[in-house]
């Protein structure tokens, strides 16, 4: 359990630029979701997280460029999700493409 300031901010270990990054995105992606229907929102907040929990096993904690494609991808499709015309999100498994551990 990690310790918090008499602030309320947490002191637990510090988190890298480009782990802030996938934080922000996953906040991002939730927050956007809010603004949906009840339905929409329940399917976008499951698809988020499988997503980002599938990758977070999957991608190589290395492999910075493959993870800056990830976030460049993910940011394209939060800007699509927060427009009004957009109601949901689309699953794809895009396993073919992504690199092999070594």
């Amino acid at each position: 359990m990690s310790q918090q300031d008499p602030m309320g901010a947490s002191t637990g270990p510090k988190l890298s630029g480009m782990q802030k990054q996938v934080l922000g995105l996953y906040r991002g992606f939730l927050r956007a979701a809010r603004t949906k229907s009840a339905a929409d929102r329940r399917q976008i907040e499951s698809i988020v997280s499988a997503e980002f929990h599938r990758n977070a096993k999957l991608v190589d904690r290395k492999s910075f460029l493959y993870i800056e494609y990830l976030l460049r991808r993910g940011k394209k499709q939060l800007e699509q999700l927060k427009s009004p015309d957009t109601v949901g999100l689309s699953y794809q498994n895009l396993d073919a493409s992504q690199p092999k551990k070594p």
